[in-house]
């Protein structure tokens, strides 16, 4: 077996480790953006309260059934992963201590930290990672891809761990980070639905920080924990997650020092150039590698209209990407037709089929049988966008205003994080929404989720919304997930890149650029791809 030791990157005799440096999501266009300055060393300060903002309010506070942005912020400060990672991805020990992976690639062996105990004082063990997985591939969106292979999970002791696969898993190493496999406690959720299980929104962890209380449309409140097992972390005493709805009111807020970090470009774009020029605050880059992705249109191909491919095919060729990226990104964006971002080495940079064409838009709604009415309209649909942040609003207003000039009509629709999320992924009352999904560290977790047959899953968030099916995408998306050769992967990721693309399950419109911001009080808030989805053990303050 190749042994892999906390200090260690992994190694597999005779095998170049996939995606090994996804890269930043940062393009040319973007190097004018301020990222966070070096800054002198400093001995670290004890104590204080970091105000950190989370927008919109997390609908739960473990990620363990949901890969919402917004969850996966707060989680980690309370739930740890078995692994963290450096921004080459390369595995780092957390709840375990080293790890060993066989040369053919089918057997997992970690070695758990002894000593680590729950914030309720229980033991920490190799059952509950055993758990943990079995429950992620029941509720988390991913989880059942990512551990598709999985066919035993064995704990020959209390600390020891063994997962044997049917078939290599290239990208497995890479998911065992606390926003990614949350280690939740067996004991607190064995025999309950995991789901509705109240630890869920009052955690239960082996984190630097321990939860206090959740006040509902104002703030969560976490304290240091004493007892955590990396001893003299966290440096802070208390995190204040803070819940401001408002974007203006969250730049203000930043400017008056209410509050002192946020992640996801929090702040209205607009804002920026103003807040580049206060020496107190700092604009971060970093921090998004596994969290980057694709804006995009997904359809719900259960609609009979939207059924029609000459209908999607009309709707990409009347929407302008270059205005989505000046108009609506400001230029923080790349724009793009394909499911994989461009810093991925598997970015098929191949055109669109469909690019910007207003007349061929409209000749094709002829085609489809939707001529225009006396009223100059065809048909009429309704958009739901995400919300989280403004910007899938923003690129509804332009969606149904480009839409407007080939004769469709769009509502767009409002609603809180939960109704949106039921509304499309459980009641599917929907015709076409607008949202974002990350890349993550490979696209056979990232991508695949929202295309394979199998990934219709009703009822869980983040997942094939669109209803799509594609044996042949079902076949590319198989082999890839096992095959160890890059030449070879790279060439079966383009192939599935394109038959999406002329396939239109959803239309990729742009590659965010999502920046963090910061006061400069604060050190050590990004420290790995996860950014401010990290745990926060080492962020310190300097008042």
């Amino acid at each position: 077996m190749t042994h892999v030791t906390s200090q260690a990157a992994l190694r597999r005799r005779g095998k170049r480790q996939p995606g090994g440096a996804f890269g930043f999501a940062v393009t040319a266009a973007f190097t004018f953006i301020i990222a966070s300055a070096p800054q002198p060393l400093l001995a670290q300060t004890r104590g204080g309260t970091l105000n950190f903002i989370v927008t919109p309010e997390p609908t739960a506070l473990v990620d363990l059934a949901t890969t919402a942005t917004n969850v996966l912020k707060v989680s980690p400060k309370v739930v740890e992963g078995l692994l963290e990672y450096d921004f080459k991805f390369q595995p780092k020990a957390s709840l375990a201590t080293s790890w060993e992976v066989s040369d053919d690639s089918r057997k997992y062996v970690f070695h758990l930290r002894h000593g680590v105990k729950w914030h309720d004082g229980q033991p920490f063990t190799s059952a509950d990672v055993t758990y943990s997985i079995q429950t992620l591939r029941q509720v988390h969106p991913r989880a059942r891809t990512t551990f598709a292979n999985v066919t035993d999970i064995a704990t020959p002791d209390p600390y020891t761990v063994v997962i044997t696969l049917s078939k290599p898993a290239p990208y497995l190493i890479k998911a065992f980070s606390s926003s990614e496999t949350p280690i939740v406690p067996k004991h607190i959720y064995e025999g309950t639905d995991a789901q509705t299980n109240p630890a869920n929104n009052a955690p239960i962890g082996t984190g630097p920080f321990r939860f206090v209380k959740w006040v509902r449309g104002s703030y969560v409140e976490y304290v240091r924990n004493d007892d955590y097992w990396d001893k003299g972390k966290p440096y802070l005493g208390r995190i204040v997650v803070k819940v401001i709805n408002d974007p203006a009111a969250r730049t203000v807020a930043f400017e008056d020092g209410s509050v002192d970090l946020s992640g996801d470009t929090p702040v209205p774009l607009s804002d920026l150039e103003r807040l580049k020029g206060n020496p107190k605050l700092g604009l971060e880059t970093r921090g998004y590698e596994f969290q980057a992705g694709v804006a995009r249109i997904e359809f719900n191909l259960d609609n009979p209209v939207l059924k029609n491919p000459k209908v999607r095919q009309a709707i990409a060729s009347a929407l302008d990407r270059e205005v989505i990226r000046k108009v609506i990104y400001y230029g923080y964006a790349t724009p793009l037709a394909s499911p994989i971002i461009p810093s991925s080495p598997y970015y098929d940079p191949a055109p669109t089929p469909y690019p910007f064409n207003v007349e061929f838009a409209n000749a094709l709604l002829d085609e489809a049988g939707f001529p225009r009415k006396a009223d100059g309209t065809r048909f009429a649909l309704t958009v739901d966008p995400l919300p989280i942040g403004d910007l899938p609003a923003r690129t509804a207003a332009y969606v149904k205003s480009a839409l407007a000039r080939v004769g469709i009509a769009v509502t767009v629709r409002s609603q809180d994080l939960p109704a949106y999320l039921k509304r499309i992924y459980t009641d599917r009352d929907f015709d076409f929404s607008i949202n974002g999904m990350s890349n993550l560290f490979d696209p056979v977790v990232g991508v695949a989720r929202l295309y394979t047959t199998g990934s219709f899953r009703r009822g869980v968030p983040f997942t094939n919304g669109s209803h799509y099916s594609n044996p042949e995408i079902d076949r590319l998306f198989s082999q890839v997930a096992e095959e160890t050769d890059e030449a070879k992967r790279k060439q079966l990721f383009s192939q599935i890149q394109r038959i999406l693309e002329h396939d239109l399950p959803d239309i990729n419109l742009v590659s965010p650029q999502y920046l963090t911001v910061y006061s400069r009080s604060v050190h050590n808030h990004t420290t790995s791809p996860d950014g401010v989805s990290a745990s926060f053990a080492d962020v310190w303050l300097q008042r």
